[in-house]
């Protein structure tokens, strides 16, 4: 089915938001549905003409890079659109869409891993170079925290030096390409609702599930890749996992929402979005169909379907409002790697945390604190965690000894650990300021 979305007949050869459309419209409706269907790729191996499909989309991009400047020797995606036809570039004249860079970057890395072409990593090296010498903040949609994965992988991977501080605060301080976007930072209607993604202007605020949910999936992998950002991300996450359960109708009475007439599933398909007001009611469950006229509920399956981000990357452990994040769920096209857990403790006391690590005896190598925890445990294990401290928990196969190679360490061949400048672990874990969390 996801195949449809190939736009071969009408020539486009791209992933797109419809069966049959045009490229050159908005950069984020053209390139989100590639990084959608190269994450199937990634789960879904060997599936129908899926492989082709992304090679041939891949090579797209690349073309479309390489005619924004790369042939040249730097990419300039600030920019609304790319039209495959014309193989220009597109502005509107009403806005640009800069953070497509991080987007494309993603597509290109992940088919540079999968195939190796050296195209692919310089197209991605394009991108990145653009938001790593960009000053303003490009955050427009849904693309710029793959940006920042990307900065954090790609840094970790192959040594590159690209600015993941930056990047990283750019997904949540308001954005400068899109004035107004970027993370609630407010408790709404005695509802905390920190953490949440979209607008913080429109009608004081208005929050969608769907960017809130890709958020996750995009940043939670990070910090395998830097580490420096697990207090930073994982107290996001938790902020961001409490609040979102005010986009279901069962967190709602039925004036605060906008679809209290669907009786229906009410704790499976989400609300577009929730606004701080509307009406005198706050917070309020709504979006924009029923308003706009082209829409009969403002329950949104293109958002609520996202919730799989957080449904792959988010459980319970036996501390509450202390997650396991799942590190693996969502990074797609990773080398070989052992679990990895993010927990982040919000307490002001060290808490005792349960790990199910299987019946193998196990080693438990925290790469935040750059130390084994526990060694030789199987079953139901646990491990101390320090009063607002995150972990990054590998759960390896015992008796393995560190090896460092270049900038990793290693454990029976297996990467644990992306070594970052020690001297600058405490500057940024101090400095990193995430809106959203209280």
């Amino acid at each position: 089915m996801v195949e449809q979305y190939f736009n071969r007949k009408n020539g486009e050869n791209l992933v797109l938001n419809k069966t049959s459309t045009q490229s050159g419209q908005t950069f984020w409706y053209e390139v989100w549905p590639h990084v959608l269907f190269y994450a199937l790729v990634d789960r879904y191996p060997n599936t129908g003409k899926m492989e082709t499909i992304m090679k041939t989309t891949a090579d797209r991009w690349y073309d479309a890079c390489y005619h924004m400047g790369g042939k040249n020797g730097s990419a300039n995606f600030d920019h609304t659109a790319f039209d495959f036809n014309t193989m220009q570039a597109v502005d509107n004249g009403k806005w640009k869409e800069p953070d497509a860079a991080a987007g494309i970057g993603w597509l290109e890395y992940m088919a540079w891993v999968k195939w190796r072409s050296p195209k692919y990593l310089q197209a991605a090296d394009w991108s990145m170079q653009f938001l790593h010498n960009r000053k303003a903040n490009p955050h427009y949609e849904i693309l710029m925290p793959y940006g920042a994965y990307l900065a954090a992988r790609i840094n970790g991977e192959l040594g590159r030096k690209y600015d993941v501080h930056k990047l990283l605060t750019w997904c949540f301080e308001e954005s400068k390409a899109r004035p107004g976007w970027g993370t609630i930072a407010e408790n709404w209607g005695g509802y905390d609702c920190h953490g949440l993604v979209g607008s913080i202007t429109d009608g004081g605020g208005y929050a969608f599930a769907m960017n809130t949910f890709a958020t996750a999936g995009a940043l939670v992998p990070l910090v395998r890749y830097d580490d420096r950002y697990s207090r930073a991300i994982g107290r996001w996450m938790l902020n961001a996992a409490n609040s979102a359960r005010l986009f279901y109708r069962d967190a709602h009475s039925d004036d605060h929402q906008s679809s209290g007439f669907w009786k229906n599933d009410p704790g499976v398909i989400a609300y577009e979005g929730l606004r701080k007001e509307w009406k005198g009611k706050s917070p309020y469950a709504t979006g924009d169909p029923i308003r706009l006229g082209w829409g009969p509920t403002d329950l949104a399956l293109y958002g609520a379907s996202y919730v799989g981000f957080f449904g792959g990357i988010v459980k319970h452990t036996n501390v509450e409002m202390i997650l396991q994040l799942d590190c693996l769920a969502t990074d797609f096209f990773h080398d070989r790697a052992y679990p990895t857990y993010l927990y982040y403790n919000p307490y002001d006391v060290t808490k005792e945390v349960r790990i199910d690590v299987g019946p193998e005896v196990r080693d438990l190598f925290d790469a935040a604190s750059d130390g084994f925890l526990k060694k030789n445990v199987k079953g139901v294990s646990s491990f101390p965690l320090a009063p607002d401290t995150a972990a990054v928990i590998v759960v390896a196969p015992t008796g393995g000894t560190i090896i460092h190679k270049a900038n990793k360490r290693l454990i029976k061949g297996v990467v644990v650990d992306y070594v970052n400048s020690s001297s600058l672990r405490k500057v940024v874990s101090q400095s990193v300021n995430v809106r959203g969390c209280v």
